[in-house]
């Protein structure tokens, strides 16, 4: 059985969780009540070596759908930093993973659509701060926002944990070694 998240989160747009994040990255995401705590860019990283190994993912709320997400954004991070042969070349390489050509649920480029409803209804439009019309555009650029943001810092997470305290300047076998497994699917 795959691990879950912990966290849960009451602001939703389309199936995915809105949370908070432990960030200095500039974007939508606030930050959490207890700076101290953990949030869903930690779980995802303590939880990858462990979930990796699993062909399938039963999704028991939306913050799952967060989760994946990261975890398969850390793969492609891993992949990324193989590639790499030092922290400078890595830390350029995940920033143009994060930021450029993020896509969202409903568009050609977001990947696991059967999991993934795109926003949809003036619900969704509805729920989030800045957005008196209920504009369904205004909620597409949030969640973009949103996603480039936590991409971005767990891509500064990622780079950390693998080239930390490593001595040559190489990326730690230990954790690209997981670049070749394959979450869902």
């Amino acid at each position: 059985m795959a691990y879950h998240s912990n966290l849960l989160s009451d602001k939703v747009i389309g199936n995915l969780a809105i949370l908070p994040v432990k960030t200095k990255v500039k974007g939508p995401a606030t930050m959490p009540d207890d700076a101290t705590g953990h949030d869903i860019i930690d779980e995802a990283l303590y939880y990858f070596k462990a979930n990796v190994f699993f062909q399938s993912y039963e999704i028991k709320n939306e913050t799952d759908r967060l989760f994946i997400h990261l975890t398969l954004f850390i793969s492609e991070c891993l992949k990324k930093l193989a590639k790499c042969g030092d922290k400078n070349q890595a830390t350029q390489e995940i920033y143009k993973l994060a930021v450029y050509n993020v896509s969202i649920p409903g568009e050609l480029g977001f990947g696991l659509k059967s999991i993934f409803a795109k926003p949809s209804s003036s619900s969704d439009a509805g729920k989030h701060q800045g957005n008196p019309n209920n504009d369904l555009r205004f909620v597409s650029e949030f969640l973009r926002s949103y996603l480039t943001q936590v991409r971005q810092e767990c891509g500064q997470r990622v780079c950390t944990k693998v080239f930390f305290n490593t001595e040559d300047g190489k990326p730690s076998k230990w954790w690209i070694s997981f670049a070749k497994r394959k979450f869902i699917g």
